[in-house]
């Protein structure tokens, strides 16, 4: 198992919904945009690498972020 998919199970159990794409930015770049979104909060983030997108998704949704209640 990859670690993003590691970083997406584990959003997933916390409740997130995830979603992500790849897009060519002006200069013929590949770039990944990585979303979570849960009791309308949503997290938005943008990377050139798959991996450093899912990486920062998991930094930014869990130090902003409480666990869903029990």
């Amino acid at each position: 198992m990859k670690y993003r998919e590691i970083i997406a199970d584990n959003l997933k159990k916390r409740g997130w919904s995830l979603g992500y794409v790849s897009a060519i930015d002006s200069e013929g770049r590949t770039i990944w945009i990585v979303d979570a979104h849960r009791d309308g909060k949503r997290y938005v983030v943008r990377a050139d690498e798959k991996l450093t997108a899912f990486v920062e998704l998991e930094l930014a949704v869990s130090s902003r972020s409480s666990p869903p209640p029990s």
